[in-house]
C-alpha cells in the first residue's frame, strides 16, 4: 500500500525558541509499544514544544494516526529521511 505525501507543516514560533529539544529513539522498543510511547509524549507536550523522533522507518502511517486522533494539534517535519534512520520533529500546534 502505497500511503498519500506527509505535508511539511510549520512549526508556530520555532525561531523563538531555543530550548534543547527531547530526542525519543524507539529503534530498540519492541513494535507494539512504540505508538502507545509516542502518543504518551505527544500528549506531555504544552503547546508550541516538540520531540524529536527517530525510528527505522518512515513513521508516515503514525503521522496519519496523530492527525486522526489529535487533530489540529499536530505540527510534523522531517529531519531525516532514511534510508536506515528517520528523525522526525513532532510538536503540538500552539
Amino acid at each position: 500500500m502505497r500511503w498519500p505525501p506527509v505535508p511539511l507543516v510549520p512549526f508556530a514560533g520555532s525561531r523563538e525558541r531555543k530550548s534543547r529539544v527531547k530526542q525519543l529513539d524507539v529503534r530498540t522498543i519492541p513494535p507494539r509499544e512504540r505508538h502507545p510511547m509516542i502518543f504518551r509524549t505527544f500528549d506531555e507536550l504544552a503547546p508550541g514544544e516538540s520531540f524529536e523522533l527517530v525510528n527505522d522507518h518512515d513513521p508516515k502511517p503514525l503521522y496519519y494516526q496523530l492527525q486522526a486522533e489529535r487533530s489540529g494539534q499536530l505540527a510534523w517535519s522531517y529531519l531525516e529521511q532514511g534510508p536506515q534512520r528517520w528523525r522526525v520533529k513532532v510538536g503540538k500546534a500552539a
